[in-house]
């Protein structure tokens, strides 16, 4: 019951201090869960928010329910999920209350402008965080210039292709790049 409890009170303090969604919550979750807990790595996370990023629903929650699950099972998902929506649902169920009354106020405004440049930065660190983690030699740097450019100029191109799609290519790709310098490995150790 108290791995149960501990799961809920973290959850709950990255739920009450994310702002900007999944991305931004990144940095958040290395420095309590990996750093300070380690219930988890640095790549189990990045794992986590690739999956998150392709299974319907908020990233954060995903990631937040697949820790859970790690930690304790379907419990423990449970509760790392609870944690994760209980501050939000409040803050969010106060400021609809609010927001409307005060949201023409320049100091309202203001605060949300502030918001918004932090939320950026906290979304740049994760980024270059993945990207340290996942560019890791010139087959994935590749990938990442193939899959940025098709997204940079997807509104140019004469097809659409969802965001969906890209991730399970990327997948497909990286098992079999992965596969292709296993196999190498294998070869290089038997000439050997």
């Amino acid at each position: 019951m108290k791995e149960l409890l501990d799961l809920y009170l973290a959850f709950l303090k990255i739920g009450a201090v994310n702002f900007g969604g999944g991305y931004a919550m990144l940095p958040l979750l290395e420095e309590d869960l990996n750093k300070k807990r380690g219930w988890v790595t640095t790549e189990e996370l990045m794992d986590y928010f690739a999956i998150g990023q392709c299974t319907p629903g908020i990233i954060a929650l995903n990631v937040s329910t697949f820790i859970g699950n790690k930690k304790r099972g379907v419990a423990g998902a449970l509760a790392a999920t609870l944690g994760f929506l209980t501050c939000p649902i409040i803050i969010i169920l106060i400021i609809a209350t609010c927001l409307t009354n005060f949201a023409h106020l320049a100091i309202v405004q203001n605060a949300f402008a502030g918001i918004r440049v932090c939320v950026c930065v906290l979304i740049l660190e994760a980024v270059i965080r993945l990207w340290k983690k996942s560019i890791v030699d010139i087959k994935t740097l590749t990938m990442y210039i193939l899959i940025f450019a098709v997204m940079l100029f997807k509104g140019s191109l004469p097809f659409n292709i969802p965001a969906a799609l890209l991730v399970i290519l990327a997948g497909i790709a990286g098992i079999l790049l992965r596969g292709q310098s296993d196999a190498e490995k294998i070869k290089e150790g038997q000439e050997k």
